[in-house]
């Protein structure tokens, strides 16, 4: 697969979301995972130019929500920030205040197949398709501002029909997986087995993958991580690979934490395993975190290396952007060089070109 770590050096501008006056490649193993490009007098905490990771609903799916919030399958209510109409001018709006110049736009068509949609929609298919194709013009309704993912869910038999119809769409960048939404279960070998067929066909077709992979289980963690590690994401090959919220759901608590560690362990075993693979921040922290949870989280990051991350709002659930980004971001402890590392990465999938690149001759 074109632009994998080991492959994109020229694309790389800031080893990935180190330091400044860093420039040596990191040798890993085989493969070398290139900085990017970070001038000495970069200010400490330099622009974002790059959200990994934003929303906004299309009309399918807001014509969709009522049904799905006021569903008895839902295992919590929709927090009204959720419901919400935001429009990609509001969006747009917001990057330009923060200074953003581009975002991946996660497409939310996947909540149509949902198992908390109960009962479930004889017209699911229709939404999901209608969501990810709308998503999927917002690439040339708004040139070089928006990569999209398509959502599907992993365990439905849609999932790879859906990725077959936007395989050679030079328009979607790759493909949104959120294992909590779709009640999968990294310890049900059935589920195994399906995300695993769906990150070989992102593999053969150049989608990019962005899975939110914490489960419903109450005690998520290493066991989880050490089974995605074994039996689905070497079905990626050299496919890039988005881990959404840092392995969590939002939040720092013991199953991030954990799920985070074990992600750690592994690196630290074999770096050259995980040369594809970054980890996003969105929504991981707020104002209110606590400053031993931040603690716990910085020590993680430099154990896996803040090349490996990049930056990334969750938009609309963390408020006004320039505001995420200059005053909520900046409360993990981390060095000005670390910070400057992880706010001006930006690997490969998420350039303008990777849409069209991605797609084999």
């Amino acid at each position: 697969m074109i632009l994998g770590f080991s492959a994109r050096a020229g694309l790389l501008i800031a080893s990935l979301f180190v330091t400044a006056g860093t420039a040596a490649a990191e040798t890993v193993g085989a493969e070398t995972r290139t900085p990017s490009t970070v001038t000495a007098d970069a200010p400490p905490h330099a622009a974002v130019t790059v959200d990994h990771h934003a929303h906004v609903h299309s009309p399918a799916i807001l014509d969709f929500l009522p049904k799905y919030c006021g569903s008895d399958g839902r295992i919590g209510p929709c927090p009204e920030v959720f419901t919400r109409a935001y429009s990609p001018e509001d969006l747009i709006a917001e990057m330009d205040a923060a200074g953003v110049a581009r975002s991946l736009i996660m497409s939310t068509g996947y909540l149509a197949e949902s198992p908390m949609m109960q009962p479930p929609l004889p017209e699911a298919p229709r939404i999901l398709r209608a969501a990810n194709e709308w998503s999927a013009a917002l690439a040339t309704r708004y040139p070089g501002r928006f990569g999209i993912y398509i959502g599907i869910n992993p365990v439905s038999s849609s999932a790879l029909p859906e990725m077959a119809h936007f395989a050679r769409d030079p328009r979607v960048t790759g493909i949104k997986i959120h294992i909590t939404n779709s009640d999968a279960n990294l310890r049900d070998p059935q589920n195994v087995a399906k995300l695993a067929s769906v990150f070989e066909m992102a593999h053969r077709t150049g989608l990019a993958v962005m899975i939110h992979m914490r489960t419903r289980a109450e005690d998520y963690g290493a066991r989880d991580v050490e089974t995605f590690l074994r039996d689905v994401l070497p079905h990626a090959g050299d496919t890039p690979v988005q881990i959404a919220h840092a392995a969590g759901w939002g939040g720092i608590d013991a199953p991030t934490l954990s799920a985070l560690g074990a992600f750690a362990a592994a690196i630290e075993a074999d770096r050259g395993r995980f040369a594809n693979v970054t980890f996003d921040l969105a929504a991981v922290w707020d104002e209110d975190t606590a400053d031993d949870d931040l603690e716990a989280l910085a020590a993680l990051i430099r154990r896996i290396g803040p090349e490996y991350f990049v930056a990334a709002s969750d938009f609309p659930f963390g408020g006004h952007l320039a505001d995420y980004y200059a005053k909520v971001y900046p409360r993990l402890p981390l060095t000005d060089a670390e910070w400057t590392t992880i706010r001006t990465n930006t690997p490969g999938y998420d350039s303008v070109d990777y849409a069209k690149e991605r797609i084999r001759p």
